[in-house]
C-alpha cells in the first residue's frame, strides 16, 4: 500500500532529480498578481455578466458567425439534414502528463530521443519485471483535477484494462476504472470560448472521472506489411478525463477539448498539448429523434478514436452525425463499434466492432497496492494553483483594467502567459507615472490603454519583424514611460508609435531624453491653425463636404482628419483637435 503524503512527494520528487517546484513553472508575477486580487477573483461576476460589448463589435461578430455558417453549409451540401435530429457527444481526453519519470518505472519520459532508449524491463513486459509506482506523477494529476472542479479521492486503486494488440507488450493496460483518483468535476463554457450559438451564452459540462493511466507505444507504419514500434512511449503517465454525454453540437465538443487543453497547461500539467501530440481525443457519437420517448434513452452510440487536433474533433462529429442520420432515415441501425478517421476526410471508417467492459475482463491490478492520496497534499496544490482563463478573464474586463473580451483573451492564451506578465507590468508602471493626475488618470483608462499598445502597436511589430515574443525588446517601464508622454498629450499617437518602432528597433535612450533630442515633443497649434488647416482640406472637396452634412456619412471626417495631418507639420496634429475644428465648420458645432 502507498500513502503519499507532502513530505513524501518530496523524496520522491528528489529521488527523481527535481522538485515540488519544478511542476508548478507558471509566472510568479501572475501568482503574486492573484493572490493579491483573491478575494476580488472569489466574488467576480462571470465574464458575461460583465462584458459589455458595442454594437459595431456585435454585428461584426454575427457577420462572422453567417459566414462560419454558410461555409459549413456548402461543405454539406449533400449531407442528410440534422433538423429534428438531437446529437450527444461525450469526450474522453488522454493528456501525457509533465512528469520527469514513467508511471511505473524510473525510465525518463524524454520522447524526443532514440527509438527505445528511454526503456525499462518493465515497460517491455520483460517476464518477472513488476511495476514501480512513481508518486512523483501525482503531483502533475492531482493539479489537474483540482482545476477542473473534481473531487480528490482519498483512496484510488490501478486495474488491468485486457487486449491485445502490439503496441501494448503486456496484453493489457493499467488504468483506474473502477476507483479512480478523482470524480465529479465540471468544465463551464462561454460564448467567447468558441460554443455553438444554439447553445446560448454558457453551458457546463460535467465530468465523470479523471483516471491515471499508462500510455502505449508509438507505431509507424511502412506499407505495405512492416510496422516499426518505439517503446519510449510505453508506460509514459497519461491522465484521461471522461465527460458525460452533454454536448450536443461539433462546435461545442471542440471548444470543450480546447479549454481543457488551456486549463491542464496552464496548471503545467501537460508540456505539450494536440498540436504535439500531447493530448488525443476519443469522442462518443449519437443520434436520436427530438421527438422520441426520453425514457428510451440516447440513441446506440459510436466511438471515435485518437483525433489529434480540434478541428478533427469538430469535423469528424460531423461526418460521423451525418453518417448515423442517413442509416436511420434509409430504415437501419446504427451498429456499436470503433470508428477511424483522417484528416482531410469526409467520412468516419470502421476500425473494428466495439468493446464493452466485459470484453476488456477488467480486474484489480495484483502487483499493485491502493494510492492514499493526504488532505494536506491537495489542500497545499489547491492554494498554489495560478489564475486560470476564467477567473482572469473576469478580471481583466472588470474595471480593475477595463479590457474587451476579444483583447482579454490573446493576453491570457499568447506566449504561456509571458505577454500577460508584461502588460500587468505596464500597467503598474504607468499608474505608478500617473499618481499626480487624480481622477484624469482612470484605472480603466490606463488599462485599455496600455492594453492597447501591448497587444495591436507591440503586436503588429512583433508580426512584421518576424520576431517571437520577449519581454526585453521593449522594457515594461519604456512602454509606461512613452504612454504617460502620450496621455499627458506630450506627444501624438503617430509620434508613439513611431517611437515605439525606434525603440524596437533597438533605440535605448529614456523615452525623455528620446523625444527632446529628437525634437518629437508635441508644439501644440493654435485654434486659427488649425482652422486654415480644415478650411483648406474642406475647400479642396465640397462634394464629400456635403455628403457628410447631408447624407450623415461621418467615416468621411476621418479623410479630412488625415489630410489635415498631411499638412500639418509633422507631429503637431492631433487627431482629435482636427476633428472638432472639422465638425465645427461643417455643423457649427463649437466644442467647450
Amino acid at each position: 500500500m502507498l500513502r503519499l503524503g507532502f513530505s513524501r512527494q518530496a523524496r520522491q520528487a528528489r529521488s527523481l532529480g527535481c522538485s515540488i517546484a519544478s511542476y508548478t513553472p507558471p509566472s510568479e508575477r501572475i501568482r503574486t498578481w492573484f493572490l493579491h486580487h483573491r478575494r476580488a477573483l472569489a466574488t467576480a461576476s462571470t465574464p458575461l455578466q460583465q462584458e459589455r460589448i458595442p454594437l459595431r463589435q456585435q454585428l461584426k461578430a454575427e457577420a462572422k458567425r453567417e459566414k462560419a455558417q454558410k461555409r459549413q453549409k456548402g461543405k454539406a451540401d449533400d449531407a442528410p439534414s440534422h433538423d429534428g435530429w438531437e446529437l450527444t457527444v461525450g469526450l474522453e481526453i488522454h493528456a501525457q502528463l509533465n512528469t520527469a519519470a514513467k508511471l511505473f518505472s524510473r525510465a525518463p519520459t524524454s520522447l524526443s530521443e532514440t527509438p527505445n532508449v528511454n526503456v525499462a524491463l518493465f515497460d517491455l513486459a520483460f517476464p518477472g519485471s513488476q511495476p514501480e509506482f512513481q508518486a512523483a506523477t501525482l503531483i502533475p494529476a492531482i493539479r489537474a483535477a483540482i482545476a477542473l472542479n473534481c473531487e480528490i479521492q482519498p483512496v484510488s486503486r490501478f486495474d488491468r484494462k485486457h487486449y491485445f494488440y502490439q503496441d501494448q507488450p503486456a496484453g493489457y493496460q493499467i488504468t483506474q476504472y473502477y476507483e479512480p483518483f478523482a470524480r465529479n468535476g465540471y468544465i463551464d463554457l462561454f460564448r467567447h470560448d468558441g460554443i455553438a450559438p444554439e447553445d446560448g451564452d454558457h453551458i457546463r459540462v460535467e465530468i465523470k472521472q479523471i483516471q491515471l493511466e499508462q500510455d502505449t507505444a508509438k507505431s509507424q507504419e511502412y506499407p505495405p506489411s512492416m510496422q516499426l514500434l518505439d517503446f519510449n512511449r510505453v508506460s509514459h503517465p497519461l491522465i484521461e478525463i471522461i465527460t458525460m454525454p452533454q454536448i450536443h453540437s461539433p462546435a461545442t465538443a471542440a471548444a470543450c477539448a480546447r479549454k481543457i487543453q488551456a486549463i491542464l497547461q496552464a496548471t503545467s500539467a501537460v508540456t505539450t498539448g494536440m498540436e504535439l501530440g500531447g493530448l488525443r481525443a476519443d469522442v462518443n457519437i449519437s443520434v436520436r429523434r427530438k421527438d422520441s420517448d426520453p425514457a428510451l434513452g440516447l440513441g446506440q452510440r459510436t466511438e471515435i478514436k485518437n483525433l489529434s487536433s480540434f478541428k478533427a474533433v469538430e469535423d469528424a462529429i460531423v461526418a460521423e452525425r451525418n453518417r448515423q442520420i442517413a442509416i436511420l432515415e434509409a430504415g437501419g441501425i446504427i451498429e456499436s463499434e470503433t470508428r477511424g478517421w483522417s484528416l482531410g476526410s469526409t467520412e468516419t471508417r470502421k476500425l473494428r466492432g466495439k468493446e464493452g467492459a466485459v470484453d476488456y475482463r477488467y480486474m484489480p491490478d495484483p502487483d499493485l497496492g491502493p494510492v492514499i492520496i493526504d488532505r494536506e497534499l491537495v489542500s497545499r496544490l489547491r492554494e498554489t494553483l495560478p489564475a486560470l482563463g476564467d477567473q482572469l478573464l473576469a478580471m481583466l474586463i472588470g474595471p480593475e483594467y477595463g479590457l474587451s473580451v476579444e483583447d482579454a483573451k490573446p493576453l491570457i492564451e499568447l506566449d504561456d502567459g509571458a505577454r500577460l506578465d508584461y502588460y500587468l507590468d505596464v500597467v503598474d508602471e504607468l499608474r505608478a507615472l500617473q499618481q499626480d493626475r487624480g481622477n484624469e488618470a482612470n484605472k480603466t483608462t490606463l488599462g485599455r490603454t496600455a492594453g492597447n499598445w501591448v497587444l495591436h502597436e507591440l503586436g503588429a511589430l512583433l508580426t512584421k519583424s518576424e520576431l517571437p515574443w520577449h519581454e526585453h525588446r521593449v522594457q515594461a517601464t519604456t512602454l509606461a514611460s512613452l504612454l504617460d508622454a502620450l496621455l499627458r498629450k506630450r506627444i501624438t499617437t503617430a509620434t508613439a508609435k513611431q517611437v515605439l518602432a525606434m525603440v524596437f528597433d533597438g533605440d535605448a535612450r529614456p523615452i525623455p531624453r528620446l523625444l527632446e533630442e529628437e525634437n518629437l515633443v508635441l508644439r501644440p497649434l493654435s485654434r486659427e491653425e488649425y482652422i486654415a488647416l480644415a478650411e483648406a482640406a474642406l475647400q479642396q472637396n465640397p462634394s464629400m463636404v456635403a455628403q457628410i452634412r447631408d447624407k450623415g456619412q461621418m467615416g468621411k471626417l476621418g479623410w479630412f482628419v488625415g489630410q489635415m495631418m498631411r499638412q500639418g507639420e509633422k507631429g503637431r496634429v492631433e487627431a482629435q483637435r482636427a476633428q472638432e475644428i472639422l465638425r465645427e465648420l461643417i455643423f457649427g458645432e463649437r466644442s467647450s
